[in-house]
């Protein structure tokens, strides 16, 4: 967790204006009360760093005054643009949700682009919606709180379990797994656990990640059509919605040139609040798969917390 200090609180009336600097916001379940930019929508609250502003006083020759960037909260502390969407800060009772980084530049409809030529809000500025109210002022901190990924990954398969041989699906999932995470900054935790072909098992492990709500679930093993593959069997009752067109366009995909990727019965869903994969138990189908999965990782977890980010 980091800390930073909040320098300057603003609002305006109109949209595509500067903000004035104000004693206090009243951060709402919509907003700043009395804001142009308070509503139900994602983009409930700026910030804007003065790291972020300093970098434009330096290339414009221009001194920037808090609010003109139309931030609702300029800070100090750490560079906002480097956070992610679902971070979280908090301020005693406040606690507000990062939803975006940078905007859309209105161009000729911002009066600070209009003056100058260039804004740094739709590169550094970001915005996040109120999940807990309260009042903010100058002077005041806010705690950083990253967004913590936590995925489950479970191997299912008879030998591995009575140690007749190693399991490398499992071990191959967190190392890709870990590489996305990692090149993209995100914070996570990686938890494995490996059965045997056990359909209680790993129903129990599902019912205790959707309570512990996990945030991905990655299964590997039993997806064919074997007398011990019911994986899919067990999954899909648990599903509250199920996301077909992952799976159907890996199976297309390889199934091409190889038919018998055609055989797996993967499947791709929505359990609670975790996303679910069941993957073969190979490792060549852990690269396939997970190439596929990842490249929409991220646009499914936003979605999943009703966050628009076409």
């Amino acid at each position: 967790m980091y800390s930073l200090q909040v320098i300057s609180v603003n609002i305006s009336q109109a949209k595509g204006t500067a903000k004035t600097p104000v004693s206090y916001i009243d951060l709402t379940q919509y907003g700043v009360k009395e804001d142009a930019h308070a509503g139900r929508w994602n983009r409930q609250v700026s910030l804007l760093g003065t790291e972020s502003i300093q970098k434009f006083e330096k290339t414009s020759g221009r001194k920037v005054l808090p609010g003109e960037f139309a931030e609702n909260i300029t800070t100090t502390g750490i560079e906002l643009w480097k956070t992610h969407p679902l971070d979280r800060f908090t301020s005693g009772d406040i606690e507000l949700e990062v939803t975006q980084i940078g905007k859309e530049c209105h161009g000729s409809s911002c009066a600070i682009f209009k003056e100058v030529g260039d804004c740094v809000m739709p590169r550094e500025g970001i915005f996040c919606r109120v999940l807990s109210p309260g009042q903010l002022k100058a002077g005041m901190e806010l705690t950083f709180h990253p967004k913590m990924y936590r995925i489950l990954v479970i191997t299912l398969s008879d030998r591995a379990a009575s140690g007749e041989y190693e399991d490398r699906s499992g071990p191959r999932i967190r190392e890709l797994t870990k590489e996305f995470f990692d090149t993209r900054g995100l914070h996570h935790f990686i938890h494995d656990s490996l059965i045997p072909d056990d359909p209680q098992k790993l129903e129990s492990l599902l019912h205790k990640a959707k309570e512990e709500l996990i945030d991905m679930v990655i299964t590997t093993g039993g997806t064919g059509i074997g007398p011990r593959d019911f994986t899919p069997d067990v999954v899909k009752p648990l599903l509250d919605k199920e996301i077909p067109g992952i799976m159907e366009m890996i199976r297309i995909k390889y199934g091409a040139g190889k038919p018998n990727a055609l055989v797996s019965r993967s499947v791709a869903g929505v359990m609670g609040k975790s996303l679910v994969f069941t993957l073969p138990g190979s490792v060549k189908a852990v690269n396939e798969y997970l190439a596929e999965i990842f490249s929409s990782f991220l646009h499914l977890v936003y979605m999943m917390h009703g966050l628009d980010t076409h």
